[in-house]
């Protein structure tokens, strides 16, 4: 077919537009880039990688910074700005080579001084992920792709946590220049926290755009990028609170990805040129138990924690919550991550938790006040959950007083008089398991040792956690490591302080033209790989 009237000098856009109108192949045409719509409830406390701590940070600095290394789909460590790493036998230095082509954004070259700086300011900034700096002791620099890490004890998973994007690369000259630090004054007298919220001073993909809080953030391709650039010209987040209507958004196509559906309005996707995997998450839900709480009635000895457990029937509670999309899982470590699989999970005996509770003098039953999180996280309803696990502990004669209120009264009560038995969640910071044991584990000072009352009931105080985590932390090989893990997830398991409930499966939906969308440990959503 002929297209009457179109000159000889048309341009290469008249032929693309022809092309689109006529539904012809056009040599040399090429169809317009999209920019990459997302709908998500976003969290974003910070755009600054030294002080930003949400799921969406993790996205962005991701994106916009770099690190050292990354990780593949299978968790398997890859360069990124740096080209090899070796360490020290006792794993307590490492040295990483970086590579001579990467660059900012603005074109300078990333140095092994921007490096010592960004780790140096998120250790100074002493922020929510200044632990994953805290135990450097020192940086060196003896030249300009050079960079040595010193440790102060021995960490087998410091490669892993330098893929965290809390400890992207930032451009130091740059940030400098906009009133940031990273000296030991940074906490007091760094400025520059308005400034990262319009500006961006990474090596990565992206650049940001713009950001209105509550409304949207915006990211376009770093058109200098050194490594392939992005095939999406740029990214757009749009703050979507509720799962219905990130669902409707996608169906009409005004979003590409829907980022927290869950599993009942994965229903409504059916049928539609949508695209809705599941797949297996990292993020779990649990229960805790304090018997230092001040409003613990009882004796909350190990035999009564463990009759609550074996009273929870949690097959049934993954199907009420989340119609079976989720896995039970025994320890607090993910399933997948070191140590954490191959645990038996708790039965449900409600008859053998009667008598274990009546054998420790509690006949009758009690009462236990149960305040916990008034949200939706990872698609579990926690109202549902809790009226669930309510009913199946009335049956053994344990009676909650449900108390459902905002996360941050909530964080008041269970740091402050601590809650009988709450209820909250968990997502990985890095692909390694001593964060697990810090949280979780009932050695002095971690965080659920001190949340279930160990100042007042010292039984519950167990160091073998800690000490089995030291041990894998300078374990030489990764099968004497996870061996080193796997015991010490027992030990939590023994515990019967943190109960988990179910790791809950993560559902990406997104547009039928949509590829490369992926859940990851270290990157959430790693944008740069994704096509539309």
């Amino acid at each position: 077919m002929i297209l009457k009237g179109l000159k000889p000098r048309a341009t290469l856009l008249s032929l693309a537009v022809a092309a689109a109108v006529f539904g012809l192949f056009v040599p040399g045409a090429q169809a317009q880039e999209k920019a990459l719509v997302i709908a998500r409830d976003m969290d974003v406390n910070a755009l600054d990688p030294a002080r930003a701590w949400c799921d969406t940070c993790q996205i962005y600095n991701a994106a916009v910074y770099e690190q050292l290394v990354t990780l593949d789909k299978d968790n398997k460590l890859q360069p990124l700005l740096a080209t090899s790493w070796s360490s020290n036998p006792e794993q307590t230095e490492f040295t990483f080579k970086l590579d001579p082509a990467a660059k900012f954004s603005d074109g300078s070259a990333v140095e092994a001084k921007d490096v010592k700086w960004s780790f140096e300011r998120l250790k100074n900034m002493k922020g929510n992920a200044a632990f994953l700096a805290d135990p450097i002791t020192a940086v060196e620099t003896p030249d300009a792709q050079t960079v040595i890490v010193k440790l102060s004890a021995s960490n087998s998973e410091f490669l892993n946590q330098a893929a965290a994007g809390f400890l992207g690369v930032i451009n130091s000259d740059v940030a400098t220049a906009n009133g940031a630090l990273a000296d030991e004054t940074t906490a007091e007298k760094d400025t520059s926290e308005t400034w990262f919220l319009s500006n961006s001073a990474g090596s990565g993909p992206f650049v940001l755009a713009a950001y209105e809080p509550n409304a949207e953030l915006r990211l376009k391709r770093n058109e200098g990028y050194w490594r392939t650039k992005p095939t999406i010209p740029e990214v757009i987040f749009r703050q979507v609170k509720d799962a219905v209507s990130q669902a409707q958004m996608l169906q009409s196509g005004e979003v590409d990805i829907a980022m927290q559906i869950d599993p009942e309005t994965a229903k409504s996707l059916e049928g539609t040129p949508a695209v809705v995997e599941k797949v297996p998450s990292y993020n779990f839900v649990y229960i805790a138990l304090s018997p230092g709480a001040k409003a613990t009635p009882i004796d909350m000895s190990p035999e009564v924690r463990e009759a609550i457990s074996i009273a929870i029937d949690r097959t049934s509670l993954i199907d009420f919550t989340l119609g079976g999309a989720g896995r039970p899982l025994a320890a607090p470590i993910p399933l997948g991550f070191p140590g954490g699989d191959g645990h038996a999970i708790p039965e449900y005996i409600p008859e053998k938790a009667k008598e274990m509770l009546a054998a420790a003098g509690h006949p009758d039953g009690f009462t236990l006040q149960s305040i916990y999180p008034d949200m939706n996280v990872y698609g579990v309803d926690f109202n549902l959950m809790m009226q669930k696990i309510q009913q199946d502990l009335s049956k053994v004669g344990v009676t909650l007083e449900l108390q459902p209120v905002p996360f941050a009264n909530w964080r008041e009560a269970a740091n402050g008089d601590h809650i009988p038995l709450t209820a909250v969640f968990f997502a990985p910071d890095f692909f390694g398991s001593s964060q697990y044991i810090d949280v979780f584990g009932m050695q002095e000072g971690s965080v659920w040792a001190k949340r279930a009352g160990g100042a007042t009931v010292p039984g519950i105080i167990n160091p073998r956690p800690g000490e089995l985590k030291a041990k894998a932390l300078a374990a030489a090989t990764a099968e004497e490591a996870n061996a080193l893990w796997t015991e010490a997830a027992q030990e939590m398991i023994n515990n019967k302080i943190i109960i988990p409930m179910v790791s809950p499966d993560l559902i990406l939906a997104y547009g039928p033209n949509i590829k490369g969308v992926r859940y990851s440990a270290c990157c959430n959503l790693p944008l740069a790989e994704i096509t539309n």
